[in-house]
């Protein structure tokens, strides 16, 4: 399959484990809905799995350390009146998640301090403008409240979430089915692949196409596109003869790929996870049972093969830890979730080292929670790098803020309305719609606004 070349890298030995059964999430109806999103989101915190749900869409909630079996009964998020097809997790709270669903809504929700005791049905905010079925929702990395979300309308919505308004509306660029879509460092560029086979690259606040590349690859299967750290694009997709092709591309000449490598002819997507810190790309083929791993480096063949971790069950979908709520005491580089029909089953990666010193070269400062700006200071056009942490005493994650959202819209009425305006509290809570976790709110006797989750 590849030139086997031995090369020097750290990351030759990097092995995977499965964690053992008493550590798994078992018990979970993992959704079976047809699309091509990983269903499961991981943060240092939570594990958040997309599941079965009867009348609706919903998917739970779990802190990490509710492992073991899941009690059916356990409370989902489940305000959707659709399946959900997408969920993500905020870069810069742990607490909060975003979700896409077949409902034509993104909803966003903030999870209690201690994870969900009932069921939460009341999101912080809906953003409503898609016309078809949301499959697709990711937030920007180092701004705060901006969240991109892409539909089946062909159309990608960027909103400031704390307004609950769209700051950027895209919908001529894509005449067919967008596959994903992907921020690159600063979030200053997407990149996006496209049912027509077409790799764009799109400036988002000026909604102009930098660069394309059609037929990135030849074959009809839907393929991925992610940006790299160094401006350079990833893609997986397939061939005419319908084998799975990984390639690299340099957006500044997408004339041809600075190289492409055949797989295998399995028909799974894979989906693509990128560890900026490492230069390295695990591929989680949809349906295999399988992960591979690969270095990318700037000299030939520039995407080595490392090693591929294999199980005996397909997966179903599939979370990757950022590297904050990884365990650096055990040289772990990368951890993943891994869904079966029933359970979920962490996976660990770790470099071999004998010593028991902070190994600063698996490390390197890493993006932490903190925002570099504001969602006004985005859509104005300024652009902020990731604010970077150093692991050498482990992640210690800091106080959550409470997401706020000013709202300008129908929400206001309906709070004046239900309200008449003679409760001073409701008063407020309509200049300020947020979710918050105080006691002192939760007395608010304001009908049918919201509800408070303590």
């Amino acid at each position: 399959m590849f030139r086997r070349v031995v090369r020097q890298s750290k990351f030759r030995h990097v092995f995977g484990q499965a964690v053992k059964n008493d550590q798994c999430y078992d018990d979970i109806r993992v959704s079976r809905v047809t699309w091509d999103s990983a269903f499961c989101a991981v943060n240092p915190k939570f594990v958040a799995i997309i599941v079965e749900a009867s009348g609706g869409g919903a998917f739970l909630v779990l802190p990490l350390s509710k492992a073991g079996r899941i009690d059916k009964s356990y409370p989902t998020v489940c305000g959707h009146t659709g399946p959900v097809l997408d969920i993500d997790w905020c870069p810069h709270n742990d607490h909060v998640i975003a979700s896409g669903s077949e409902d034509c809504a993104v909803m966003v929700w903030q999870v209690p301090e201690n994870g969900l005791v009932t069921s939460l049905s009341e999101p912080v905010v809906v953003l409503e403008g898609h016309s078809k079925r949301v499959g697709i929702v990711t937030w920007h990395p180092t701004s705060r409240n901006v969240l991109l979300s892409a539909g089946c309308d062909n159309v990608i919505f960027i909103w400031n979430v704390g307004t609950g308004e769209a700051l950027v509306t895209l919908e001529d660029q894509h005449p067919d089915l967008i596959y994903s879509v992907c921020w690159n460092r600063n979030g200053s560029l997407i990149c996006t692949s496209c049912k027509d086979k077409k790799i764009r690259i799109i400036d988002p606040r000026k909604e102009e196409l930098l660069a394309e590349r059609e037929k990135a690859h030849e074959g009809a299967r839907p393929m991925r596109a992610i940006f790299l750290s160094d401006g350079n694009v990833f893609t997986t997709g397939f061939s005419r003869m319908s084998e799975r092709q990984l390639a690299l591309w340099n957006p500044e000449n997408m004339e041809e790929p600075i190289t492409v490598h055949e797989m295998d002819t399995s028909n799974g997507v894979l989906l693509p996870f990128y560890d900026p810190d490492t230069n390295v790309v695990y591929l989680c083929g949809k349906g295999d049972s399988s992960i591979r791993y690969f270095e990318i480096t700037d000299e030939a063949p520039f995407v080595h093969y490392l090693n591929t971790f294999t199980t005996k069950e397909p997966q179903r979908g599939m979370g990757y830890m950022p590297k904050r709520g990884l365990d650096v005491n055990k040289c772990e580089i990368a951890r993943f979730y891994k869904l079966h029909e029933r359970k979920c089953e962490p996976i660990i990666m770790t470099v071999p080292r004998k010593s028991d010193l902070f190994q600063d070269d698996l490390y390197p400062d890493t993006a932490g929670p903190d925002c570099a700006l504001e969602a006004e200071d985005w859509y104005e056009g300024k652009n902020g790098d990731p604010i970077l942490i150093s692991l050498k005493h482990g992640y210690v994650p800091g106080k959550n803020r409470d997401l706020k959202v000013v709202k300008k819209n129908i929400l206001d009425n309906k709070l004046s309305k239900n309200c008449e305006n003679t409760d001073p509290a409701c008063l407020s809570l309509s200049l300020s719609l947020s979710l918050s976790l105080s006691a002192t709110h939760s007395h608010h006797k304001c009908p049918d606004s919201y509800t408070t989750q303590e």
